[in-house]
């Protein structure tokens, strides 16, 4: 297993120097799933506080582009794009989000905040009608970039 980088060599907590590292394109998407009842899903269309689904997509986009003013050592990171994908299922709704940069490190905590927080808004613009809602499967489906290379879950179809 690779080092830590979050931490120097007495353990003390630190934000990881990018600086000597070289500017690419980097990628990456993650997704989250919201497990809810039929019955909360046939209702989403009738939501009185809006379409939860299209303020998710908002409210996941916002987030990726604040991502390190939520995780304590994030860069702060110029996006050049965010994205979130809102796609009701049988059993649910499935977040996927994307998020892209050129620079010095990569983007998967863009790609998981928006997925998250896209996910938490759901939760949120449904609660009245489900207090068991479960938020699901929060995980990164690839990335690209960078100098560890590339990732993809085995299994996604991403």
């Amino acid at each position: 297993m690779k080092k830590l980088s979050h931490y120097d060599a007495s353990g003390t907590v630190r934000m990881v120097d990018v600086s000597a590292k070289n500017q690419t394109r980097r990628t990456a998407r993650a997704q989250a799933f919201v497990r809810m009842a039929p019955a909360v899903l046939k209702e989403l269309p009738r939501n009185p506080k809006g379409n939860p689904l299209e303020i998710a997509r908002i409210a996941g986009i916002a987030a990726a582009k604040r991502t390190s003013d939520l995780i304590p050592l994030c860069h702060p990171l110029m996006l050049t794009h965010a994205d979130v994908e809102v796609t009701l299922q049988k059993k649910g709704v499935l977040i996927v989000a994307t998020a892209a940069t050129t620079g010095q490190t990569g983007v998967e905590m863009e790609a998981l905040t928006a997925a998250s927080v896209a996910a938490l808004t759901v939760y949120d613009m449904t609660k009245a009608l489900d207090k068991s809602i479960e938020i699901q499967d929060v995980f990164l489906l690839a990335k690209t970039g960078g100098k560890s290379g590339d990732f993809r879950r085995k299994g996604s179809h991403d």
